[in-house]
């Protein structure tokens, strides 16, 4: 007889042969041998490793093993896929778990099906586990064997996806391609999950049909019914389902309403929007994908959840959004469903026993204790959050104590209705019982975490939470208590540890201390701790400023509790301070609309109070305000010289210097505004000694010289100092906008190359920290240089790319981009859509002054457009209005309209200005077309050589550097030098090309400022 097959939790090895049709119809000789060799390999293999075959389980070559222990099915698995089987290939798939027989001879079910899948997934001679099966012999794999985590992945026809690891050993090959389907769903925008999901199947099921159906499903039920739980669990199962992604929103930490938009548009990976609302970033963003939204914990902030999600079911027709509220949110078209209680005798007892066994490792519910797991879970309504913290307790007590326990308080609520409310009490008096078994120590530090937002890290919870009655020493010994007791979960990515309760343990966290007279020293310690954070941020001294950000992103809702707390208690002042601290933040980590909408707040406060402000904190906040709308509001300056007024009426040197500079920042585009101001912040940063604050100035100076005077090599003087200043010191963000000057006087000064290179580097390092402004600046200035250097398409993407972030940051900074994007459509000769793009540049600048010395597009799009009355009159306010490179610009697209309009007076006296003014600025980027149109010049007046020779200079310089000339011109440009060949023979045009290509640049330039006055003067049309 047979042994009979091993029930209850067993380990299948499911294997087939990978292309045995092919085999047996190619080789079926060798093929008849080797499944004999097969069989007896298996034959031994099974009998040493003690599995047993079920009968004829399996088709074709494949077969099925039962052991009653997983370490010997991986062990037999390894044996085989070692064994020398050639030509056979083995397909392993290994599972453990319940199995159900279909007779003595064969399984059925579930398990059987898992490890078919599992099978269906591997290649010819991969082994594959199943995740539960990995964690079972972890510990106890062969020598040299190691197994592979290759992420979670959806089975076939099966609903639950599964986690798969390989079996690898140095004798076997390890390296395989991709698993065999297409539908591999590891989730990067789910929250990690660190202990297994038990039961649900009827449910997942129920909401998945729901999901399949509906657009809007909200999960519904007490505090602690798993409704999180059971969303994340939903949404994984269903991530190959939508295209564009499934994205996880957790609105617990939020104490604002109005911080849903903010918070989801950042969920989603959107940055703060200055002059946009977060709602329409996100209509624009989602737009047409499909993807799944799951909002958390939308109790709170029912009426901001249900007014986003409407708006966003209404406006993206694919989107689908799971949510999770302890009431329905009230939207038309939502499905409500409430999460029900886990099922005593099956469910919520295996999740007992999974958490038990974790608490205390080899537990297990028998025949002693099972009556009271399952009358624990019965008192518990099956609510997994209280019994997953009844489940902790087995630490310290056996499931009969824990029953005594739970009947002590339960009887508190034997009179309630069965209401949702009653339910609530429930999971209240759960988490009431623990608190109970709380030392007076667990007790008060308990109570006192319930102060912070969003988690903490050690440093926090000692200055905090410390006082008398709980020591600094103590906290470590009773903050690990807590873990332990499943009140607060520790949490580390790599780096410090840090803490957090879970949503409805720190609401009664804070209702209880709440209760306590404590509770305004606490917050003011909460308040105190995060606003020294802030400060540090501000003035760090010698630490590293980008740990302090990263600090601070971490900490930013409880940096928004501190300044709520200040608020609510009319501390103006700390409000105040605590958001001009924090101006690092706001400009360098895509915070500008957080931290203006702060201040708003904060000054709308100041107005209220009137005197009670202080003349300190008013003035940073002015300055503050100023420096992060200077894009946006053109009233900016004027906010920041009111600050200045303040700020010379008190004696604080440091705060003249941070109003100082923001005056001069703000004034960058007027250099004889700017340069007092900064000259007088240079030497007073200079004279106090303050570093952070001098490289800030260094880089106005750069910026007022690269934007305001157009002076490249006055930019590179002070970007240069300015980026060694900020490097020194660790401060990124200057340092970026330094090197973005270096880079754009670079690319004047005609290395449009190695400007492309540099800011590439800028561009992929910005995009690496999320700081928005240089990621938009990067991208605008690229996509400028790639118009001279022959990629316009590439230059027309780059733009297109900074537009959004453009819009974030203000309207100014929108029409430097679509400047740039119509420089691109130029050089591509699409002359639409670089009116299109001129037009926008135009609307956007306005009348802002900002924009008087912004290299403007609007005369070479009037001239290619054949528009030259517009494009002179473009061309005269530029140069009315311009300095330095500017100017050289101007007057070469005045000289080009003169040409076009037969003023070749004109047109010579604008090039030679022109070229002079390059001379001197050593901007060769327009050397090229400088050269090009005084050989047009010298080709009308009849100087037939001396254009060819100026033609081939002009040439040369563009080999020699890679500026190309944009396309609008080419049509002008190859007329003229037809001409010019015909009008001498090929013998004459080839010696004057060779000669001036054989010019240096510099002596090219010299050549033709040598030219001036000698040739004949062109002719006007008809005089000839």
């Amino acid at each position: 007889m047979n042994e009979p097959l091993p029930t209850g939790t067993v380990t299948l090895l499911l294997a087939d042969v990978q292309g045995s049709t092919q085999l047996w119809g190619s080789q079926p000789q060798e093929m008849t041998a080797a499944i004999a060799k097969l069989d007896q390999t298996l034959a031994r293999l099974v009998g040493a490793h003690h599995g047993i075959r079920p009968v004829e389980q399996g088709e074709g070559d494949s077969f099925v093993i039962a052991f009653s222990r997983a370490s010997d099915a991986v062990a037999c698995a390894l044996a085989l896929q070692r064994a020398p089987l050639a030509p056979l290939r083995l397909r392993i798939g290994v599972h453990t778990g319940e199995v159900q027989l279909r007779d003595e001879n064969n399984y059925v079910g579930p398990a059987i099906n898992r490890t078919a899948r599992l099978r269906e997934l591997a290649h010819g001679g991969q082994t594959v586990l199943s995740g539960t099966t990995g964690d079972l012999v972890a510990d106890t794999l062969a020598d040299g064997a190691w197994l592979n985590d290759l992420g979670i992945h959806a089975l076939r026809d099966l609903p639950r996806p599964e986690r798969v690891v390989q079996l690898c050993h140095p004798d076997l090959r390890n390296e395989f391609p991709p698993l065999r389907h297409r539908e591999s769903v590891v989730s990067q925008r789910l929250p990690a999950q660190l202990t297994s999901f038990v039961g649900r199947d009827a449910e997942m099921r129920e909401v998945r049909g729901l999901l399949a159906q509906h657009r809007f499903v909200t999960l519904t039920g007490a505090g602690g019914a798993g409704k999180t739980r059971l969303a994340v669990q939903i949404a994984a199962s269903v991530a190959a389902d939508y295209a564009d992604g499934i994205w996880y929103v957790d609105l617990a930490p939020l104490a604002d309403a109005d911080l849903v938009p903010i918070t989801t548009a950042r969920a989603l990976g959107l940055p703060d929007q200055p002059g946009r609302s977060p709602e329409k970033s996100l209509l624009q963003f989602v737009g047409d994908r499909h993807m799944l939204v799951v909002l958390d914990n939308c109790e709170h902030v029912l009426d901001a959840s249900a007014g986003l999600t409407g708006a966003l079911l209404g406006g993206c027709p694919r989107l689908t959004v799971l949510a999770t509220s302890r009431e329905p949110i009230g939207v038309s078209g939502e499905v409500t469903w409430r999460v029900p209680s886990l099922s005593f005798d099956d469910d919520a007892t295996r999740l007992f026993a999974d958490r038990a066994s974790n608490a205390r490792p080899g537990f297990t519910v028998d025949e002693d204790n099972a009556a009271a797991v399952y009358e624990i879970c019965r008192r518990l309504d099956g609510m997994p959050l209280a019994i997953e913290l009844a489940a902790a307790r087995v630490r310290a007590l056996s499931p009969h104590e824990i029953l005594a326990g739970l009947q002590d308080r339960f009887r508190l609520l034997t009179g309630g209705s069965r209401t949702s409310v009653r339910r609530q009490q429930t999971l209240r008096a759960s988490v009431d019982w623990s608190h109970a078994l709380l030392t007076e120590p667990e007790r008060i530090l308990f109570r006192r975490l319930g102060v912070f937002m969003g988690g903490f890290d050690l440093d926090a919870c000692r200055k905090v939470v410390c006082d008398q009655d709980l020591a600094s020493h103590q906290v470590l010994d009773v903050l690990a208590l807590l873990i332990d007791k499943s009140l607060v979960t520790a949490e580390s990515a790599g780096g410090p540890m840090r803490y957090r309760l879970l949503e409805t343990i720190r609401q009664y966290a804070q209702e209880k201390l709440g209760e306590c007279p404590e509770v305004v020293a606490i917050r003011d310690r909460h308040r105190e701790h995060y606003a020294d954070l802030a400060a540090a941020v501000d003035a760090p001294g010698d630490a590293r400023l980008e740990l302090l950000l990263d600090r601070a992103q971490a900490e930013i809702d409880n940096l928004r509790a501190a300044f709520a707390w200040s608020r609510e208690n009319s501390d103006t002042n700390g409000a105040l301070q605590l958001a001009t601290s924090l101006q690092p933040l706001w400009l360098t980590r895509g915070g500008l609309r957080e931290g203006s909408d702060w201040l708003d707040a904060g000054l709308a406060d100041a107005e209220r109070q009137g005197a009670e402000v202080s003349p300190r904190a008013m003035a940073r906040a002015l300055a503050d305000k100023a420096f992060l709308d200077n894009m946006r509001d053109p009233e900016s300056l004027a906010r920041a010289q009111r600050s200045l007024a303040i700020a010379r009426e008190l004696d604080d040197p440091a705060l003249l210097v941070r109003t100082l500079t923001a005056c001069g920042r703000l004034a960058a585009w007027n250099a004889e505004l700017a340069r007092p101001y900064l000259s007088e912040a240079e030497d007073l940063a200079r004279a106090i000694g303050d570093r952070w604050r001098l490289a800030q100035i260094l880089y106005s100076k750069a910026l007022t010289a690269t934007v305001g005077t157009g002076d490249p090599a006055a930019a590179v003087a002070a970007a240069t100092e300015g980026r060694d200043l900020a490097d020194a010191i660790g401060d990124q963000g200057y340092s970026r906008g330094c090197r973005w000057c270096l880079i754009a006087a670079q690319w004047v000064f005609g290395d449009v190359t190695g400007a492309a290179a540099r800011l590439r580097e800028l561009m992929n390092e910005a995009d690496a920290t999320h700081a928005l402004i240089w990621q938009v600046s990067a991208r605008e200035r690229l996509a400028h240089v790639s118009a001279h250097t022959g990629q316009p398409d590439e230059g027309r993407a780059l733009a297109g790319d900074a537009l959004d972030g453009a819009a974030e940051i203000g309207r100014y900074m929108e029409g430097v981009v679509y400047s740039s994007l119509a420089y691109a459509a130029l050089a591509g000769g699409d002359i639409d859509a670089a009116t299109e793009a001129g037009d926008a540049a135009r609307e956007r600048f306005g009348d802002w002054p900002l924009a008087s010395t912004t290299a403007k597009p609007w005369a070479q799009v009037a001239l290619a457009r054949g528009d030259l009355t517009s494009a002179r009159r473009f061309a005269e306010e530029d140069i009315a209005s311009g300095a330095g490179w500017f100017m050289v610009q101007a007057l070469t697209t005045r000289a080009r309209v003169a040409l076009a309009e037969n003023e070749p007076g004109q047109a010579e006296r604008d090039t030679h200005d022109a070229l002079t003014r390059a001379v001197e600025l050593r901007a060769h980027l327009f050397v090229p077309d400088l050269l090009e149109c005084l050989a047009q010049l010298a080709h009308l007046a009849g100087s037939h050589p001396e254009a060819a020779r100026l033609f081939g200079a002009a040439d040369a310089v563009r080999r020699r550097t890679g500026i190309v000339r944009f396309r609008v011109y080419d049509a002008d440009y190859q007329a003229s030098l037809e001409q010019t060949r015909n009008a001498l023979t090929d013998k004459e045009f080839d010696a004057a090309w060779a000669a001036g290509a054989a010019l240096s640049t510099d002596e090219a330039i010299a050549y033709a400022r040598r030219g001036r006055g000698e040739r004949k003067r062109p002719p006007r049309a008809g005089t000839r």
